[in-house]
């Protein structure tokens, strides 16, 4: 209860008055914030359900190819095709911020320009198949990158939704609605402070006018006696 805990003066009042101002402008900030995230969330989630599917046919594809390229050559020769790549891959991964968010951007560099260095064998002893997988993957790894970027993405924001709507609903729910009582106590208490000092200053009025009226009776009353004091001294007796 509010009346418990809050001392009910005008400079509370003040103080409390604009405590929900700001925490009124901050919530419609959040919720803002909220939607907007919730907007980019669902563009990203789309994008991350497209990407998936090319990615994974794409996986398909290649395990496919790898298979029929491993039923036409032997174990050894696999492992020997594969046995000194000629290719390097170095990823560089950076930020951007969204909303407050940040994440990530992932950038793939190789070490040599020549497309021919993803083949680490030569072509006299290995199946074709074997060079559509190698082909298929290699032009797969942009997409899949992004599929890793985009599904960072949406769990960091998932989760600054998730942080955002806590926010929103304690303002909303819990702080406003808990400082808008608080206005509405010391106001009853303002309001009955100021009833009580009315009576009071109308209840000393009211005595000091009684009070006056009874000095002027009784100074009456004197004045009266006096006067008849000095009549009885002035008669036929006291001429004698």
């Amino acid at each position: 209860m509010a009346g418990t805990t809050v001392n009910p003066t005008r400079m509370e009042l003040t103080r409390t008055k604009r405590k929900l101002l700001t925490a009124r402008k901050g919530h419609k900030l959040l919720k803002d914030k909220r939607d907007e995230l919730m907007r980019q969330f669902l563009d990203l989630a789309r994008q991350d359900h497209a990407l998936r599917e090319k990615v994974e046919a794409g996986i398909r594809a290649a395990n496919a190819n790898f298979a029929i390229a491993a039923a036409s050559m032997s174990d050894e020769a696999v492992r020997v095709a594969f046995l000194k790549p000629r290719q390097e891959v170095t990823l560089d991964v950076t930020s951007r911020n969204v909303m407050s968010v940040e994440v990530p951007q992932y950038h793939v560099q190789t070490r040599t320009d020549n497309a021919a260095d993803i083949y680490s064998y030569g072509f006299a002893f290995t199946s074709s198949d074997l060079d559509d997988a190698v082909r298929g993957l290699q032009e797969l790894l942009p997409d899949m990158l992004k599929l890793a970027e985009c599904e960072k993405s949406c769990q960091l924001m998932s989760a600054e939704i998730e942080k955002t709507r806590r926010r929103v609903n304690a303002l909303e729910h819990v702080l406003i609605p808990e400082m808008e009582e608080t206005i509405r106590y010391i106001t009853m208490k303002l309001d009955e402070n100021e009833r009580s000092s009315q009576t009071r200053l109308m209840k000393v009025k009211d005595m000091m006018l009684e009070e006056t009226h009874h000095y002027r009776e009784k100074a009456e009353e004197e004045f009266l006696e006096d006067a008849a004091e000095a009549a009885a001294g002035n008669g036929p007796a006291g001429r004698s």
